[in-house]
C-alpha cells in the first residue's frame, strides 16, 4: 500500500513539474503583499533581466486573493520601463474578480488565482524591463490580497 502511494504521489509530481515547464515563459514571479492589508502606497516591483531573443511577448499580471477581500474588482496602476532607451508605459489594469452573483471568477479554494493579460509587445534581444505595481483603489488599505505577480511569455 505503501508503496502505491509513493509510486502515484512520485506520478503527480512528475505531471505538475512537466506541465509547469513552458519552454515560451521567460519570467514568471509573484511579490508578497501583506493579505491584512496592502497599502496604496505598497509598490511591487519586477525587474526582468535583458531577453535573450527578440519576438513579441505577453505580458501578464497574476493576482491571488482570499474572501476577505471585500470588492468585486480591483483597478491597478502598471508602470513598465524598458532599457536601453527608458520607454515608459503606464497602463490601468481594470481586474473583475467576481461575476454579478458573487461567483469567484477564479480558480481555487479559500485563496483565488486570477491571470490578466496586460499587454502585447515587441521588445528586442537585451531590452529588460522594470516593471512597478501599484492599487489605485479609493480604500487606502486593501485586505485580502496575498499576491501579485508577473509573467512574461514569447508569442
Amino acid at each position: 500500500m505503501k508503496h502505491a502511494l509513493f509510486t502515484l504521489l512520485a506520478v503527480a509530481a512528475a505531471a505538475v513539474a512537466l506541465q509547469a515547464c513552458d519552454g515560451r515563459v521567460v519570467y514568471d514571479k509573484y511579490a508578497s503583499t501583506n493579505v491584512e492589508g496592502w497599502e496604496r502606497s505598497d509598490t511591487l516591483v519586477f525587474a526582468v533581466p535583458g531577453l535573450k531573443a527578440s519576438g513579441r511577448y505577453r505580458q501578464e499580471i497574476g493576482l491571488r486573493i482570499n474572501s476577505a477581500y471585500p470588492f468585486t474588482a480591483l483597478s491597478l496602476l502598471v508602470e513598465r520601463t524598458v532599457e536601453p532607451g527608458h520607454r515608459v508605459r503606464k497602463d490601468t489594469l481594470n481586474c473583475r474578480l467576481y461575476d454579478g452573483k458573487g461567483n469567484a471568477l477564479g480558480a481555487g479554494v479559500g485563496y483565488f488565482q486570477y491571470d490578466f493579460i496586460l499587454s502585447d509587445d515587441d521588445l528586442r534581444q537585451g531590452d529588460s524591463l522594470n516593471v512597478r505595481v501599484h492599487h489605485i483603489m479609493m480604500r487606502e488599505i486593501l485586505p485580502g490580497i496575498s499576491d501579485i505577480g508577473l509573467r512574461l511569455i514569447r508569442n
